[in-house]
């Protein structure tokens, strides 16, 4: 278990001091994460709308039972 959490320790270590010295890089992971919550927001709004909302809890089930069996 030592050897184990020694290893953890150690790269637990490197990304911390790789992290904390970068420059650039915060600004850049701060670009990337937000394109990636625009992204995902874009694709929830437009693409994945729910399809059993406005149906009640019985026709629900039944549209699930549906889909499964085919």
């Amino acid at each position: 278990m030592s050897k184990k959490a020694n290893a953890l320790v150690r790269v637990w270590r490197f990304y911390y001091e790789g992290f904390r010295a970068m420059t650039w890089g915060r600004t850049l992971w701060l670009i990337i994460l937000l394109k990636l919550a625009i992204m995902f927001l874009v694709l929830r709004i437009f693409f994945f709308q729910p399809a059993l909302s406005g149906l009640t809890e019985q026709e629900k089930q039944e549209a699930v039972g549906r889909e499964l069996l085919r």
